[in-house]
């Protein structure tokens, strides 16, 4: 359908507590693929719960003209679902399977429908997403997260959808699932609504919608050509700031020079009359009006100064605040020699099952070496993580630490206490530093003033990561090697740019996770090692 296509018109949205998200909030979503961006807690998965109808705005309209598809960031299946229901296409199976043995009973042709083809088609979207081996009725608790993410992108794509709204369509899936959900976008017909902070994805978009202080902002081209405009206008932007304060202190100036001058000319005027003896009532008169004239004098230059600050006033909200964190934190400095991990023959049993192949997994972490460890998922990364942090023992062969703490961030984030406020986990972590070093490095890591004093619980993702990585890295003693897993999961891309800058100045050791080959390659990661089919092989380092 080339005319699909979203309308909101004055939209306005407040959750029960009246805190506002949107209000007048006018836009158009033609046909084409088209990426939302924001800092997480703006709104960008509302306004799809809008548009989709899940929530009611509180003023305004959203119209959507064609069939709508919405593949939700955490989508509500239960494990015991098959794939088929999912899919939505059980009862049509039935039925066909009814026909194909003979029984011609009408219901099953009403069930049918026009989709006698149904099972070709399904096979065929499931192909494209790299699920052509799932059977129909394949549970789903026997899936991992990224076959689950994938399989409710094609079971909205089944429903032939003009339009297409997808909240961080990428999140749990592998390096050939996300592939093949790049391929399956671009060749896809429609109007497409994207939030995602998946930079490759992003890059595959005709125009990236951003939304700002409530507004949408709109630019041409991909994610990239996104960045370099935004770039630009901060240039100019930051560029008009310096000329507007210089203009400032110009007018500044020139009022102070100008009242100098008022006063000298005043004095003057003072001595010239008494020198030539003219009458009060003239010399008075000739003093207000000179002083009338100075008044005027300073009221325009008064004017012209708050001019000039107005001016600087919007030229300064014009630039944007997103605060990057540059740490310096000797204490988790690794000596270039040193062996921080060695494992040989490392095995890990499952039930029946070995998960590494019969010689186990051979590796080594030494000195401040950068690892990303990579493979499909289901292939034990997670687990090996946890066996060089010690959460598990191996089965078979060894695992070998030095001394000094290894920290362990898991999926779940879950170091901290939710009920404790930011600065009580900071202190427990590191309880020999005085009160205001522990506030000092918090505001570092953003965390400034009340901010601090909220409670884990209610931190964003962005916020959590941040928190927890203060803690770890700011503990007494600071980790040495730090393990990360798939630590850009649900981080809007300010956050995972936050997370760049920690890790780039981190002196310690790291091995990291991530299906983002871009977030790898901006963190420095000097060395791959790749986990499928049980073997652990090196490969290079990811490129940009």
């Amino acid at each position: 359908m080339s005319d699909a296509s979203v309308v909101c018109s004055n939209l306005s949205f407040s959750w029960p507590d009246d805190t506002p998200v949107f209000d007048g909030l006018s836009f158009s979503v033609p046909s084409g693929r088209t990426g939302l961006v924001a800092p997480n807690g703006a709104g960008k998965s509302t306004l799809l719960k809008l548009i989709a109808g899940e929530l009611r705005p509180t003023g305004g309209s959203v119209t959507v003209h064609g069939v709508l598809g919405h593949l939700p960031q955490n989508l509500p299946l239960a494990g015991s679902l098959t794939v088929a229901e999912v899919l939505g296409v059980a009862e049509i199976v039935r039925a066909l399977d009814a026909v194909e043995s003979g029984d011609v009973g009408e219901e099953h042709f009403t069930v049918i429908g026009d989709d006698w083809d149904i099972e070709e088609r399904t096979r065929a979207e499931l192909d494209s997403l790299g699920l052509g081996a799932l059977g129909l009725d394949r549970r789903l608790d026997t899936l991992s997260g990224g076959q689950i993410v994938s399989l409710g992108l094609a079971a909205q794509l089944l429903r032939r959808p003009d339009v297409l709204l997808l909240d961080e369509p990428t999140n749990n899936l592998d390096l050939d699932a996300r592939r093949h959900l790049y391929d399956v976008l671009e060749r896809w017909n429609g109007c497409l609504l994207l939030v995602s902070h998946d930079r490759a994805l992003l890059d595959r978009m005709e125009r990236i919608a951003e939304l700002h202080h409530g507004e949408l902002r709109w630019y041409g081209g991909n994610f990239t050509a996104y960045e370099e405009a935004v770039t630009a206008e901060q240039d100019v932007a930051e560029k008009n700031v310096r000329n507007a304060e210089q203009e400032v202190k110009r007018e500044k100036r020139e009022m102070q020079q100008a009242r100098e001058r008022a006063e000298r000319r005043a004095s003057n005027a003072a001595r010239n009359l008494k020198s030539a003896g003219l009458p009060k009532i003239f010399a008075g008169t000739m003093k207000r009006g000179a002083q009338e004239s100075a008044g005027r004098a300073g009221q325009t230059h008064a004017a012209r100064v708050g001019e000039a600050k107005a001016r600087l006033d919007e030229a300064e909200r014009s630039v944007r605040d997103d605060p990057r964190l540059v740490l310096d934190l000797p204490g988790t400095l690794v000596p270039a020699g040193r062996t921080l991990v060695l494992a040989e023959h490392a095995q890990v049993r499952r039930g029946e099952q070995d998960l590494f192949a019969a010689e186990g997994v051979d590796f080594s972490v030494r000195g401040p070496e950068r690892i990303a460890l990579t493979g499909p998922n289901g292939a034990g990364k997670t687990t090996l993580l946890r066996l060089v942090n010690g959460d598990l023992q191996p089965s078979g062969g060894s695992v070998n630490r030095a001394d000094g703490r290894i920290a362990y961030l898991s999926q779940r984030l879950d170091l901290l206490d939710p009920e404790r406020t930011v600065a009580e986990n900071f202190a427990a972590f590191a309880p020999g530093r005085p009160e205001a070093e522990r506030m000092n490095l918090l505001a570092r890591f953003l965390f400034r003033g009340p901010r601090a004093q909220l409670p884990v619980g209610v931190l964003s993702g962005g916020e959590l990561l941040r928190a927890t990585l203060a803690c770890v890295l700011c503990a007494e003693t600071a980790p040495q090697l730090l393990l990360l897993d798939e630590p850009t999961n649900n981080l809007d891309l300010v956050g995972v740019g936050q997370l760049e800058s920690a890790l780039a100045s981190y002196q310690g050791a790291f091995m990291v996770v991530s299906h983002d080959e871009r977030f790898l390659a901006r963190i420095g990661v000097e060395r791959g090692l790749r986990l499928a089919g049980g073997e652990l092989t090196e490969v290079g380092a990811p490129e940009m």
